[in-house]
């Protein structure tokens, strides 16, 4: 199967934004025009969770349905578990499920399993269960919270690879997930090039600036630099 081709560098764009904060990330995307793609109630399930750079894997529930969302339905063709085995390796799975918070979506061993995919990380606005067992599995997790009963409680699971609405936020499969300590925000795949490019030079900027506020100079025209800060910025990474 011919692999496909993506409108970016996976490889450089993901070793670049991982050194990119979601904060910087969204600063650039309202600078162009896009205000929307900050994903509500994805928060890491336990600090200390490094930044995660990569593609959207995406995953969609509906409300449940009492012929469809049924224990039976796991072993059917259309399920997470037949979802999890196409994710490709290095993927974030990006899972609507609604913003419901009393059915969880994935628990330990399905979450084993894309650990042992190579699944990069999970993120939802819904909740997740077994939580003991989930951290225990190493898989990185940003969502809503926990809860006990299984996914068919309150929803059904219905398809993956589709346009999903995650936390409010539109999610195309191959856009890029950016996750940290400040949650989840989505990179259009179309504007990966720019935010990368801008991405790196903003957090060299800010870098130079905090270094100036610690060194006692005043806010304004710091941040934002005006003409003469900036040449001074200029003047000191040309001499890195």
């Amino acid at each position: 199967m011919t692999a496909k081709t993506l409108p970016y560098d996976e490889e450089k764009a993901i070793a670049a934004l991982t050194g990119v904060t979601t904060a910087t990330v969204t600063t650039i995307l309202l600078k162009k025009g896009l205000r929307n793609v900050w994903l509500r109630g994805a928060f890491p399930i336990k600090p200390g969770q490094p930044r995660i750079v990569g593609r959207a894997f995406t995953l969609r529930f509906v409300p449940a349905r009492e012929d469809l969302a049924t224990p039976a339905s796991w072993s059917s063709p259309i399920s997470t578990r037949a979802a999890i085995e196409a994710m490709p390796e290095g993927v974030i799975a990006v899972v609507d499920a609604m913003g419901v918070t009393d059915a969880g979506i994935f628990g330990d061993i399905l979450c084993a399993r894309m650990a042992k995919r190579g699944v990069a990380a999970l993120v939802t606005d819904g909740v997740v269960r077994d939580v003991a067992g989930v951290l225990g599995t190493g898989l990185p997790v940003w969502c809503r919270g926990v809860a006990a009963p299984p996914s068919v409680a309150g929803l059904t699971f219905v398809s993956w690879q589709e346009p999903i609405a995650c936390g409010g936020v539109a999610v195309f499969p191959d856009d890029l997930i950016v996750i940290d300590n400040d949650g989840a925000v989505l990179i259009p795949a179309a504007l990966v090039s720019d935010v990368v490019e801008e991405g790196v030079e903003q957090e060299r900027l800010e870098g130079w600036i905090m270094q100036q506020v610690e060194a006692g100079h005043a806010l304004p025209g710091l941040y934002p630099a005006n003409a003469e800060n900036k040449a001074r910025y200029e003047a000191w990474k040309a001499g890195q």
